[in-house]
């Protein structure tokens, strides 16, 4: 990040340049865009994320397919990626996906989510993670990045681009509907659990959904191709100009999917999945503080540390008293907070203290993860 001068995020300073004031005060850092309301720049920084997200992740993905195809048929490469039952091919096409999935899934996800696929997005719009309307918006930049990462593929690397998705092994094309709705079930589950339900470790949620799309990519990619996101297939056939006559089950399938997985979280959030095995998101004083009453706990009451009496009083005991005396201080929890302050007229002002643990965090089951 490049250092800031003068108020927080009002300029750009590039390295060599110094850190000059600028004249105007309130220069923006893109000062064509500065007549946008917040609400549109927002959704536009968002597309050109998920253009831009989309496009690396399948470029890299399709390169990465390209070598593994080309170096196990040679001269004789097909635009499928389901010709060959070559374990190692399918390992390296799989790795393929699975990282460039994580990597860039993790460089984007503060700018846009992270999504790089139509059926995530579907996903999230129905449990309320975004809105209809940048779900809409971003879809369009996905197919868009996708057909720009199918194109350039096949424009960098020499032979026929051999990355789309096709029947194989026999597979009919119901079988390879069902596949599909199953391998995408379990990616945008993952994500619900990873991403959307926000936990200490949300921050590490790419690495398990690249892991995710590798394993599903490990059963799916001989059969069906492997696709699990609509652009993924669509982009190629762009690049090939052609598309196969059961083109449609890889947007069918995956969006089935989606509706399988939004199903069962929906299902388990209902039943408040919280209180079936508390405090796993816990450190080991959290844990130690925790009293959990199985038989009249609500999900909010698992998701954060509830301390026992006893530990209460423990911390009480340990600390100095006359800390303990002070006017101004009250015991929640073991731990001394402010009820107010004093302001400097002499009067009491009131502190308002957020006690929600970071461990539950917004949930996209309450809409505050709407972007």
């Amino acid at each position: 990040m490049f250092p800031e001068s003068g108020p927080r995020g009002a300029f750009i300073n590039i390295p060599g340049l110094g850190n000059k004031e600028r004249s105007n005060k309130n220069e923006l850092r893109l000062p064509f865009l500065g007549f946008l309301p917040n609400k549109a720049r927002n959704h536009f920084i968002a597309m050109v994320g998920e253009f831009i997200g989309t496009f690396l992740f399948l470029f890299f993905a399709f390169a990465g397919t390209q070598v593994a195809n080309a170096a196990a048929t040679g001269s004789a490469v097909t635009s499928s990626i389901a010709q060959v039952p070559n374990t190692s091919v399918l390992l390296y096409i799989s790795l393929a996906f699975g990282f460039s999935l994580a990597v860039n899934a993790w460089v984007f996800f503060r700018i846009s989510g992270g999504l790089f696929n139509p059926a995530v997005t579907l996903g999230l719009a129905l449990i309320g993670a975004v809105t209809w309307l940048r779900a809409g918006l971003i879809f369009i930049a996905q197919m868009l990045g996708a057909m720009a990462s199918a194109g350039l593929v096949s424009a960098l690397f020499p032979g026929p681009l051999a990355v789309s998705t096709t029947l194989g092994g026999g597979t009919s094309i119901t079988r390879g509907l069902f596949i599909e709705m199953f391998l995408t079930a379990e990616l945008v589950f993952t994500i619900f659990m990873l991403a959307a339900e926000k936990h200490k470790g949300s921050f590490l949620a790419p690495i398990g959904i690249g892991l995710s799309l590798f394993i599903a990519h490990l059963a799916g990619v001989y059969f069906t191709g492997g696709s699990l996101n609509p652009a993924r297939s669509f982009g190629p056939c762009v690049a090939l100009r052609s598309f196969p006559g059961y083109h449609w089950l890889y947007w069918v399938g995956p969006a089935l999917g989606a509706l399988l997985a939004v199903g069962f979280y929906r299902f388990v959030k209902i039943l408040e999945y919280e209180t079936a095995n508390p405090g796993q998101d816990f450190n080991e004083h959290e844990a130690a503080q925790f009293n959990f009453d199985e038989e009249h706990a609500r999900a909010e009451e698992a998701a954060r540390p509830v301390p026992s009496h006893e530990a209460q009083l423990q911390a009480m005991s340990s600390r100095d008293p006359a800390s303990n005396m002070h006017p101004g201080y009250s015991h929640h929890g073991g731990m001394n907070r402010p009820e107010h302050s004093g302001r400097l007229d002499g009067s009491l002002g009131s502190e308002k203290i957020d006690e929600t643990s970071y461990s539950r965090g917004p949930s996209a089951e309450s809409g505050n993860m709407r972007r």
